[in-house]
């Protein structure tokens, strides 16, 4: 029996040493418990720690009881699971840990214990019932030598908070996760190959339980990089920890909500769970220890966050997407009605959507600053942005923005920091305000404007936007917040500017942006390539008459949920084509061959376009598109004959394409015209509807 003793002593002694082998951290935690426990008089009587599942508490305690230990201080070790909530229970708990009976003798026993005397409370979240009795009847009756620490989820209650005797007599420490540093010291510890230590830190945000999942996941598979759908069974083991106790599914609903959105609000978690009241979900959601609110809204900490939403991803992938999409739409819902920097802080919030996209994760900066804001352009700062451009792109680059913030300031927008000063900035080109001589200025212009003549001409009261200079004050066109700050105004550009058709945002190493931008929707155009003073800069353009904002965001959204490699959108019925004049002809004269044949029609360039669009704007089918575009071509036709001079043109289109004769020469019969004459006028009305749809395809009517 004494060598069974024995073994299992020293068993429990090797697992104690190995346990500690592998602690990290904590530094101020445990100087303050040891301060405590060599102080003369006991500075605090209750050190209340408190944080969410797996942040290491139960380790943290296991370390004070070797610290208490190393001092030949009594340390009385108590898990509140194994203990109902009632103070008989309480007080027989603490007697069995301390070898008496009589309930009389738990203060005395411990104010024989010795200098001092620690209770280590794990699990103390399941003791709230008792939180009244603890605070106003037993700790009160306990000796003066006697510290006590809980580990709780849970914070204080106000109560104890509130209290003016506890407030100078209990110290609050919450626990967060391990420093990096602290992090790196542990992975290099449990020996984990240095090369893979960023991928488990990117994940873990030094969460210490799933550091430790994740070390076991290495150890087994040896996996150099961590990836959440990879993993759902670390997944599930960190969800749950972090929603042990979630009241009912709805509550659930409400916290996977929370960790998909950069921060919570309650209309915002309305819109989500379409519930009109949920003031309940939202108010338990602030009770949450792993999460913390700011001025804007509440937040889940890093790695719940992940957690949560990955296992919903996984899980319940219809949900993830339908919650993301309410989410959406409620942001584009409340973007039109909002001021400049409202919707700035709108599109950060659905970009943040996307954060998990590994097409879009490297190019953005998550943590972008809230202290940035954006400003006009003001005659002081333009020597500070020409200096930027000589810096980053040379003098001739810079005697080019020059011109620029002269023929167009009100384009100008800049990126200030907290203290007002000027990172970086961007400069928009009105493509359709440019001139001749603005063309021969600028090569970049030259390009942008050739490819819009080439390819997607302009039509009356359309726009197009060159993106000209854009850069940070130090990193120029690299990842940064001051980058990711541009691109959102770039965004807010493409939503506010009524009629805009074309933007054009050039690149001095276009190759590193294409992975992103073809997720984007952005197309590279190598035509419209340019240089300045030798130096070469790649240009990528979007056309909104194809893919308008709206759609572009649906597009966006779409990829983000199926995480999948960004393709081209399909080109859908409804989405407008944009034809060059002598493509919109050749369209509308195979329109007119093609009348009777509804097959060929399905094919015809003209259902995209934007005339029909205007004529038929809900039309989804394509039977009734088709429909539609013979109308049009009739509707059109029969404008001849409201003149007795085109008649005869009428005449003409009538009999050879609406109500054809079996040939042209039978035409020509019917109509009693010399073949040549009816030739004639068959080419004129041909002339006419072509002319005639094409300015209402240009002036959008």
């Amino acid at each position: 029996m004494n060598k069974g003793g024995a073994m299992a002593r020293s068993l429990a002694e090797r697992l104690a040493a190995a346990r500690r082998s592998r602690f990290v951290g904590r530094t101020v935690e445990c100087t303050l418990f040891q301060q405590a426990l060599t102080a003369a008089e006991l500075p605090f009587y209750v050190l209340h720690l408190y944080g969410p599942g797996g942040v290491g508490k139960t380790t943290l305690l296991r370390e004070f009881a070797h610290l208490a230990q190393q001092t030949q201080t009594p340390a009385i070790q108590l898990d509140a699971r194994a203990i109902d909530p009632t103070p008989v229970t309480f007080t027989q708990a603490l007697q069995q840990a301390l070898g008496v009976q009589a309930p009389a003798t738990v203060q005395h026993a411990l104010a024989q214990q010795g200098r001092r005397c620690v209770i280590l409370v794990d699990s103390a979240e399941t003791l709230a019932p008792l939180d009244h009795w603890l605070r106003d009847d037993f700790f009160p009756q306990l000796p003066a030598n006697v510290l006590t620490v809980f580990a709780s989820r849970n914070a204080p209650t106000l109560e104890w908070r509130t209290d003016p005797g506890w407030q100078s007599l209990m110290q609050t420490i919450q626990l967060r996760n391990l420093a990096p540093d602290e992090s790196q010291s542990y992975l290099a510890q449990c020996q984990i190959p240095t090369e893979q230590h960023q991928a488990i830190l990117s994940f873990t945000h030094g969460h210490p339980l799933a550091l430790s999942l994740m070390v076991d996941l290495v150890e087994q598979q040896g996996n150099p990089e961590f990836r959440p759908a990879e993993a759902p069974n670390v997944i599930a083991a960190l969800v749950e920890r972090f929603i042990a106790h979630v009241p009912s599914p709805e509550h659930r609903t409400a916290l996977e909500a929370s960790a998909m959105v950069r921060m919570t609000t309650e209309p915002l978690l309305g819109a989500m769970l379409e519930q009109p009241d949920v003031h309940h979900l939202f108010a338990w959601l602030r009770t949450l220890s792993f999460f913390d609110a700011e001025r804007e809204g509440l937040y889940p900490h890093d790695l719940a966050r992940e957690a949560i939403a990955a296992d919903l991803r996984w899980r319940n992938p219809e949900r993830y997407a339908h919650l993301h999409a309410c989410a959406r739409n409620y942001y584009m819902v409340h973007f039109p009605q909002s001021d400049d920097q409202a919707q700035q802080a709108i599109l950060y919030d659905t970009m943040y959507l996307h954060r998990d996209n590994p097409m879009v994760q490297p190019f953005f900066e998550w943590q972008t600053s809230s202290s940035l804001y954006n400003d006009s352009l003001k005659e002081i700062d333009k020597a500070l942005l020409l200096a930027m451009v000589a810096r980053h792109e040379g003098a001739e680059s810079a005697a080019l923005a020059a011109a620029w913030l002269e023929r167009q300031p009100e384009l100008t927008v800049l990126c200030r920091d907290a203290a007002n000063q000027v990172q970086g900035f961007l400069i928009m080109v009105a493509l359709e305000q440019t001139t001749p001589h603005d063309h021969a200025m600028d090569p970049a212009v030259m390009a942008a404007w050739r490819y819009l003549e080439e390819e997607a001409p302009l039509r009356t009261g359309e726009r197009a936007t060159l993106f000209r200079f854009w850069m940070a004050h130090d990193s120029y066109q690299e990842v940064s917040a001051v980058q990711s700050q541009l691109f959102l105004t770039m965004v807010q550009h493409y939503l506010t500017t009524p009629g805009l058709a074309y933007t054009f945002l050039p690149c001095a190493d276009p190759n590193f942006w294409q992975m992103v931008f073809a997720y984007a929707d952005l197309e590279r155009i190598p035509a419209a390539d340019f240089a300045v003073a030798g130096k070469q800069y790649g240009l990528y353009g979007h056309d909104w008459r194809t893919t308008p904002p709206l759609a572009w965001l649906d597009l966006l959204a779409t990829r983000e949920i199926s995480l999948g490699v960004a393709h081209k959108p399909p080109q859908l019925a409804e989405t407008m084509l944009v034809l060059s004049q002598s493509e919109f002809m050749e369209a509308v004269r195979n329109a007119l061959r093609d009348f009777h044949n509804p097959t060929a029609l399905r094919t015809n360039p003209l259902l995209k376009s934007r005339v029909l669009q205007n004529t038929a704007p809900d039309a989804t089918d394509l039977n009734e598109r088709v429909a539609y575009l013979q109308d049009c071509l009739r509707a059109t036709a029969d404008l001849l004959r409201q003149s007795p001079r085109q008649m005869k043109l009428f005449r003409a289109l009538h009999h050879t394409y609406l109500q054809p004769a079996a040939t042209q020469e039978q035409a020509a019969e019917l109509l009693d015209l010399p073949f040549s004459t009816y030739r004639r006028h068959l080419r004129a009305g041909v002339e006419f509807l072509c002319e005639t749809l094409w300015q209402r395809e240009m002036a959008g009517e």
